[in-house]
């Protein structure tokens, strides 16, 4: 959430007590008069710069009565603008490749700002199995957040399809020819036989409190 000025706090407190005495926002009239503003422009600017920092809700147009279809938003508001729901399909081996098909499994709700990430349509998480991928501080029970469609890197997490086989793993590239390999020296390489197919590059990873 962005910081208020002085004047921007004392514009939501008059704001908020009009409100919770009157039941209604005061109009920008009122507000300009309560603070001495030579017009309701100087008004309507707090109002507006209130609003782009998601502690108001509604219109705050120019006229007398303009005003009153604001509402004074929790400071939570704001903050849960930035909360995403990503859908969990299912889990993904970190260890020896596995045949296995994708299940909707809910979702994890995160904080995109916290994380640095812009989750779009094609944004999802896989529930991590194994310890293949632990020189990479992934371990079994996280959450890998991916995005599909990405043009993975030498050195990104991916999640892959190597003949027909699902896991997750580091996408590395040796003489123009792409392979997966394990974070952990007790598995091997895996070099596709006839195919292999990207379906998502680790953008983030979640991890969940043990008891």
């Amino acid at each position: 959430m962005k910081t208020l000025t002085n004047r921007q706090r004392q514009v939501l407190e008059f704001i908020r007590g009009h409100q919770e005495s009157e039941g209604t926002a005061p109009s920008l009239r009122e507000i300009a008069g309560h603070f001495g503003f030579r017009s309701m422009t100087a008004a309507l600017d707090h109002v507006r710069a209130l609003r782009r920092k998601g502690m108001l809700a509604g219109e705050g147009r120019s006229g007398r009565r303009r005003a009153r279809g604001l509402q004074v938003l929790s400071p939570l508001h704001a903050l849960r603008r930035r909360v995403v729901d990503i859908p969990i399909y299912g889990a993904i081996p970190a260890g020896f490749a596995e045949d296995r098909r994708q299940e909707a499994r809910g979702c994890v709700s995160i904080d995109i700002g916290t994380l640095g990430i812009r989750p779009t349509p094609r944004t999802f998480a896989l529930e991590v199995r194994g310890d293949s991928m632990v020189g990479r501080h992934i371990i079994e029970g996280d959450l890998v957040v991916l995005e599909h469609g990405m043009t993975p890197r030498p050195g990104d997490v991916v999640a892959a399809l190597i003949d027909n086989e699902s896991t997750l793993k580091t996408f590395l590239v040796n003489r123009n020819r792409p392979y997966l390999r394990a974070e952990n020296p007790k598995y091997p390489d895996l070099i596709p036989a006839t195919e292999l197919v990207i379906q998502g590059v680790m953008v983030a990873l979640v991890r969940r409190v043990r008891g």
